[in-house]
């Protein structure tokens, strides 16, 4: 196999994580080495090697990184077969492995809210969403379960409801995911899954500060307080509520990962020809 082309780098694959265009990312390990393994890569999904094909059929258009625990024969299979069914398909250089030894981030499972990769989660909280209730369910879909469905329901209902559709709580006083301290529900989702990523930690703070009332925390975090609260009032539709706040949170992750120390720095004045 041309390495060259049908693989990527550990570095390579954390610069695709979360965009809007990332590609599906597939864990393709055994079932006993999964087990075994307290650890996905973000925003990962399982599947068996032997059900790789049935899962491409159909997606020709597809992007794909796939891993297993060295990078070996069984990712690069899977890969392949991605590939031959139409799709854009690369295994990843030293599997999971190669993630955890250069101490690259990892995701913790936790079966506990929903998430082992192995199907997709179910999260629930209080209705007309305006930080946090948004900020939680982009960091989920963009770096925990791309798959996640979530709910939005009147505040009394929640645990009912959670219940009912066997959906997490989050963000409401008594559910496991939710504020501690000058922390909000956010904070707790890294806490949780252990994902240590930089520009995360740094979109943390502003997500902190305009959702808790500390603005003094980051300078974005006023303007954050205000698009939301802009947003909300032009969506009386949580779910498009919802659809409409996600390019604004993936803007700001892109700010917060790679364009801290770009300033505006045009001036008119010194366009050729401009009047003295």
């Amino acid at each position: 196999m041309d390495t060259g082309r049908h693989s990527l780098t550990p570095q390579e694959f954390l610069a695709r994580l979360g965009r809007p265009d990332a590609p599906r990312v597939l864990d393709v390990r055994r079932s006993e080495r999964f087990a075994q393994s307290q650890r996905l890569l973000p925003s990962a999904a399982h599947c068996l090697p032997e059900r790789v094909e049935a899962l491409a059929d159909g997606r020709e258009e597809q992007d794909w990184v796939v891993y297993c625990v060295h990078g070996h024969e069984v990712s690069q299979g899977a890969a392949a077969m991605l590939r031959a069914a139409g799709g854009r398909a690369r295994h990843l250089e030293g599997g999971i492995e190669a993630m955890v030894e250069a101490g690259l981030p990892t995701l913790r499972k936790r079966p506990d809210l929903g998430v082992t990769g192995e199907s997709p989660s179910r999260w629930i909280t209080r209705a007309r969403p305006k930080i946090d209730r948004v900020a939680c369910p982009w960091l989920i879909r963009r770096f925990i379960d791309p798959r996640a469905e979530f709910f939005y329901v009147p505040a009394e209902q929640v645990f009912a409801e959670a219940k009912r559709l066997q959906a997490v709580a989050y963000d409401i006083p008594g559910a496991g995911i939710s504020h501690e301290g000058d922390h909000c529900s956010f904070d707790a989702l890294l806490q949780a899954f252990d994902l240590r990523i930089p520009a995360l930690s740094e979109l943390a703070r502003i997500v902190r500060g305009a959702d808790t009332g500390q603005l003094q925390l980051a300078p974005q975090a006023p303007g954050l307080l205000a698009l939301s609260l802009g947003l909300s009032r032009l969506h009386e539709d949580d779910q498009r509520m919802l659809e409409q706040a996600m390019p604004m949170y993936d803007a700001l992750y892109a700010w917060c990962r790679e364009a801290q120390a770009e300033a505006h720095s045009w001036k008119p004045e010194s366009m050729p020809g401009a009047p003295s």
